[in-house]
């Protein structure tokens, strides 16, 4: 079993976003996805209590614990967690035990790029990074090309030895699946192939 951790140390990163669109494609792949929720405001798992039986199935992972974290349901073949910021400590290395993939959001916004430096810095400490058994990526969100922000997130990234997967554009889409229980997945082909080209290397990285 595949299991994808979804991670950054700022809230309002992206970090749901990623979640529940990676949800929405590997359903649709037919494969039996688990989605787990671990921060307070449960975004992930709100959106999946909005989301019509008539699109492909998405499970419910309850991975809270008092410590530590749950496994994903038996069964499962691909599980992603959705995580707080500030994630570190037990819940980090508990979250890091069960990955297989780490994908951390980063916005082109000197805040993000600041709390994400030390984040950077402390999951190349961990022991299961060290060791090559969880595979760090990076993707930038709210991208807006061809801008001088979008050219200094491409500059912050490349100080660190960690792939670059894509740059989504900052589209209405988002904003207008999220309160469906949708993701871009789920529209037509044609009306979000931009988009959808701007995922597919994510989705190569996580099939590799």
């Amino acid at each position: 079993m595949q299991t994808i951790l979804i991670a950054n140390p700022k809230g309002g990163a992206g970090k749901s976003t990623l979640a529940t669109n990676l949800a929405s494609h590997f359903a649709w792949q037919g494969r039996a996805v688990v989605l787990g929720d671990i921060d307070r405001q449960q975004s992930a798992a709100y959106w999946l209590s909005l989301r019509s039986a008539s699109f492909p199935r998405i499970h419910h992972w309850d991975a809270s614990e008092d410590e530590g974290l749950a496994k994903p349901p038996k069964g499962s073949e691909l599980a992603i967690l959705d995580t707080p910021a500030g994630l570190r400590g037990k819940k980090l290395e508990a979250a890091l035990k069960l990955s297989d993939h780490i994908l951390v959001p980063v916005q082109p916004s000197s805040f993000d790029m600041w709390a994400s430096r030390d984040f950077f810095a402390r999951l190349a400490e961990e022991k299961q990074v060290r060791k090559g058994k969880v595979q760090v990526g990076v993707v930038g969100v709210r991208v807006k090309a061809h801008t001088r922000a979008s050219q200094q997130l491409v500059d912050f990234l490349a100080e660190f030895e960690l792939p670059v997967l894509s740059c989504l554009r900052d589209t209405q889409y988002y904003l207008q699946t999220l309160p469906r229980g949708l993701g871009l997945f789920d529209l037509p082909k044609p009306r979000v192939a931009r988009d959808l080209e701007q995922w597919q290397p994510i989705l190569d990285w996580l099939d590799t």
